[in-house]
């Protein structure tokens, strides 16, 4: 069998966006969104939310998160966009070319824990 007689591997957008939720949520600080029903605040978060395309072998990323308060959130979301980068590539083998991260929220960290910076 030569190079030209093998098949072709296609990632799905879907497969790449869950990476890239795994890679934001590894990082100190960053995290999930709160959760509401109906506008009223309930326990519990969710993922960070993220929107993924691939268009060949380049990637470009969209994720939507929070920030631990008071944790500067330009070193988290710079962190964030370091760890994207190379989970998918290291995953994938795709070039990531942008990876832009929404701060959506500022979370108090949970009770009994302190933030040192």
């Amino acid at each position: 069998m030569t190079i030209t007689e093998r098949g072709r591997t296609t990632i799905r957008d879907q497969a790449v966006a869950r990476i890239v939720v795994k890679a934001a949520q590894d990082v100190e600080a960053s995290g999930g969104l709160g959760r509401t029903i109906a506008g009223v605040t309930v326990p519990g978060r969710r993922p960070a939310r993220t929107e993924v395309r691939v268009n060949g072998d380049i990637v470009t990323a969209r994720v939507t998160l929070s920030v631990t308060y008071p944790m500067p959130v330009r070193t988290v979301a710079r962190r964030v966009r370091q760890s994207v980068r190379d989970q998918v590539t290291r995953l994938t083998g795709l070039t990531v070319r942008q990876v832009d991260v929404d701060v959506a929220e500022l979370s108090h960290p949970a009770a009994g824990e302190r933030t040192v910076l």
